[in-house]
């Protein structure tokens, strides 16, 4: 075999290390191009997946008062709490005594409900969950240490804020997971609403869903809340607070 002399070596050398820079080139484009490409696919699955579930608000309610059942409701516990709308009602299943607790062991014109009561429905077959927030605050030298104990007991965390803190005031919070069903407006919805005096300020109570909007498209029955087939109009005793009162401005 011939021996090739220094310069027919380099030559070699050098196309050697180019077909490897290429072949490294190519082995490059081709990863990149295909991430590219599966970053793209996700992306396009994911869109798609936020373009068709959509929330769908089954129905807007106004907060009248809060009470329990006069007599116990089939299929719910003797506990049970009612959020009383002028659409419908809203009884707890879960939940209900911690409300009970709160609502009738503190002074009532302290209390403040939070205005953003949203609660689910995922299957929309009158079921929902959700969370009730509620607050207590007055000034900071009318707290007893009965009052602080109530707050450890029950889960009430301080959450004073700037407006508080001006006019010497302290505020604790409660957050109570809830449960329960839609039933129709009380009986006694227009005997109720003569106690009160008109909101100052809207509280809603919204019940929502998750909809695949592509697939429901044109359905209007998908809008509309599904009640129990066993859901009936009862009376309600409203507890001994009027929230009315102390929510408005």
């Amino acid at each position: 075999m011939k021996k090739l002399n220094k310069y027919q070596q380099s030559s070699v050398l050098s196309l050697s290390m180019a077909k490897t820079a290429l072949g490294a080139t190519g082995l490059a484009i081709l990863l990149l191009t295909s991430g590219c490409a599966t970053t793209e696919l996700m992306e396009s699955k994911s869109s798609q997946n936020s373009r068709n579930s959509a929330k769908q608000v089954l129905v807007e309610d106004q907060l009248v008062a809060f009470g329990r059942p006069a007599q116990a409701l089939p299929n719910m516990p003797a506990s049970s709490v009612v959020i009383v709308g002028e659409k419908n009602s809203y009884v707890l299943s879960q939940g209900g005594p911690e409300m009970v607790n709160i609502l009738t062991n503190l002074t009532p014109k302290n209390i403040q409900v939070d205005s953003d009561m949203n609660f689910y429905s995922p299957r929309n077959d009158g079921y929902f969950q959700g969370e009730m927030k509620m607050s207590y605050a007055k000034l900071k030298d009318e707290f007893k240490r009965s009052d602080f104990q109530f707050f450890l007991q029950n889960g009430g965390k301080e959450c004073t804020d700037a407006s508080d803190q001006r006019i010497g005031a302290q505020r604790f919070c409660f957050t109570v997971p809830i449960k329960g069903a839609v039933y129709p407006a009380v009986s006694n919805l227009s005997l109720i609403q003569s106690k009160y005096n008109a909101l100052t300020k809207p509280y809603p109570v919204t019940i929502y869903t998750q909809s695949q909007s592509a697939a429901r498209r044109g359905n209007n029955a998908a809008e509309k809340l599904v009640l129990l087939p066993f859901a009936l109009a009862f009376d309600v005793i409203t507890f001994p607070i009027q929230l009315i009162g102390a929510m408005s401005e």
